[in-house]
């Protein structure tokens, strides 16, 4: 058995400085087995040396010794796209909006297909990590427009957290912005990043979400 490696830089993390993907989905393709390192299939957490080591990922050589321009792009999510860069069901994907970089960019967390708004990409693993970890309280400013209407105890709840899957989230920002017969325009920022969660928020106090837009 090959004797592991004591120092080095983390396997996922070079994939992401590399711009193959963000440290997460980095370890869910090490775990699906599709990235090797010297032959060998890569494990979570394994050190590698970028300028010696042979690393593979989807049967393409990884260039880990040479340095890359940073990217960093602000995009506009239409409705209708899945945030990811490739998709099994044919939908549309990000990847498409961002075609003519030179560089492979991925998305800095998630909108989900019926959401617009802002959609960060980078090839920077470093400031992806940064942008999502929890524990750097990066805020999220959405414009959500739901129906019929809302009343104070709902704000109250959105306000103070509520639990979603079983789990309280963090304190909300909440501004009522406009009210119309049937429609109301709130204004939440939130300091999390779990799945659908704004929709989520306003399902647990009985809005339904019309329209979603991260600004």
């Amino acid at each position: 058995m090959a004797e592991k490696k004591t120092d080095g830089v983390r396997i996922q993390k070079v994939m992401a400085d590399q711009g193959v993907a963000s440290r997460r989905r980095s370890e869910e393709m090490i775990e699906a087995g599709v990235v090797t390192v010297n032959g060998r299939k890569a494990t979570i957490g394994q050190k590698v040396d970028p300028r010696r080591d042979l690393i593979v990922v989807d049967g393409v050589k990884l260039n880990a010794g040479v340095k890359k321009r940073r990217y960093y792009i602000a995009l506009n999510k239409p409705r209708g796209y899945v945030t990811t860069l490739n998709d099994e069901m044919d939908r549309k994907c990000v990847a498409e909006l961002v075609q003519n970089v030179p560089e492979r960019v991925y998305p800095i967390g998630r909108l989900d297909r019926n959401s617009e708004g802002l959609l960060l990409f980078t090839n920077d693993g470093e400031f992806a990590n940064r942008v999502m970890h929890p524990r750097y309280h990066i805020s999220k400013t959405y414009r959500v427009t739901v129906r019929p209407d809302v009343n104070d105890k709902q704000l109250v709840q959105l306000t103070e957290g509520v639990k979603i899957d079983g789990v309280m989230t963090a304190p909300a920002q909440v501004t009522v912005l406009t009210k119309e017969p049937g429609r109301v325009v709130m204004q939440m920022v939130i300091s999390e990043g779990r799945n659908r969660q704004i929709r989520k928020m306003c399902e647990a106090v009985g809005l339904e979400v019309a329209r979603l837009k991260r600004v």
